[in-house]
């Protein structure tokens, strides 16, 4: 074969190279648009099996990786340990995780990790494996704000991971000694208030942090407000002093009145639903 024939040839192989890899490209770009109706429609298992055909067909598809991680995750039930509900939670979160590799700042991606990773709480067989998917959730929280630190909601699901660790152990405790939630603290026994003291003050005091940073990003954080007044009232609990005790009973209830006026303000700025009176309806 001549130089001038093997030119060409190797000129023609690449064209129709590039054209097979553009083809398999808006082949997957179908799929993935077959796979999002199927998604919208609810169809989550379809949905699945076309996001894997994009990915198959375009293994460089970020999108359709998203997406898949995403299917996956919509057919978990929180605190079903079936084989099949575990399975659907580690092909979320196997997929997520690739989306992390290809991009580690994906927001998306990271938000999704601690929010199955906190679903999976739920499921926990014992308090300790609770405490411990508790610190996984945790940990893909803290990621995300590093990476995005205006994110609200991050910070906020840490203050309510803090006020999930402390609450079993403070009811416990008040259980234990006869006294009912709406009982007036601190708790009574020296002992038994130490303990919480030593083992969650720093715990409830990181909440606390955490809520505040929440509420300084969005002023209007009525959630915030709630969980602000759940912790205060309860490290009110475990106070040294009497004077501490109604320090912290005091924040808590201003933060209780902070939220119920926050949402009060948000019904009434929401757009009201009218209907057609007498007066307005079409001549018949």
């Amino acid at each position: 074969m001549n130089r001038k024939a093997l030119v060409i040839l190797t000129a023609a192989t690449l064209l129709l190279a590039g054209m097979s890899s553009g083809c398999k490209k808006l082949q997957a770009r179908d799929n993935l648009n077959k796979g999002v109706q199927a998604f919208k429609n609810a169809k989550y298992a379809d949905s699945v099996e076309f996001f894997k055909q994009a990915i198959e067909l375009d293994p460089t598809y970020p999108t359709a990786r998203l997406y898949l991680a995403t299917a996956y995750m919509s057919q978990y039930i929180p605190g079903a340990e079936s084989p099949e509900n575990v399975a659907f939670a580690k092909n979320a979160n196997d997929n997520f995780l690739e989306v992390l590799r290809a991009n580690p700042g994906d927001t998306t991606a990271l938000k999704s990790l601690a929010s199955l990773a906190y679903q999976q709480v739920t499921g926990a067989p014992t308090p300790e494996e609770k405490l411990a998917r508790l610190d996984k959730a945790a940990e893909w929280y803290k990621k995300l704000a590093s990476v995005d630190p205006n994110e609200k909601e991050a910070f906020y699901s840490l203050g309510v991971i803090a006020w999930a660790k402390f609450y079993p152990a403070w009811m416990s405790a008040r259980n234990k000694l006869g006294m009912k939630p709406e009982a007036p603290g601190p708790i009574k026994d020296k002992k038994v208030k130490a303990e919480l003291a030593e083992k969650y003050t720093a715990v409830v005091a990181e909440g606390i942090q955490n809520l505040e940073k929440a509420l300084s990003i969005d002023k209007e954080y009525d959630d915030a407000m709630a969980y602000l007044n759940l912790l205060h009232r309860e490290r009110a609990d475990i106070a040294d002093s009497d004077a501490d005790y109604k320090a912290e009973t005091e924040m808590a209830d201003k933060f209780m009145a902070q939220a119920l006026e926050t949402r009060k303000i948000k019904a009434e700025r929401a757009p009201k639903t009218q209907g057609i009176t007498t007066e307005e309806a079409p001549a018949k």
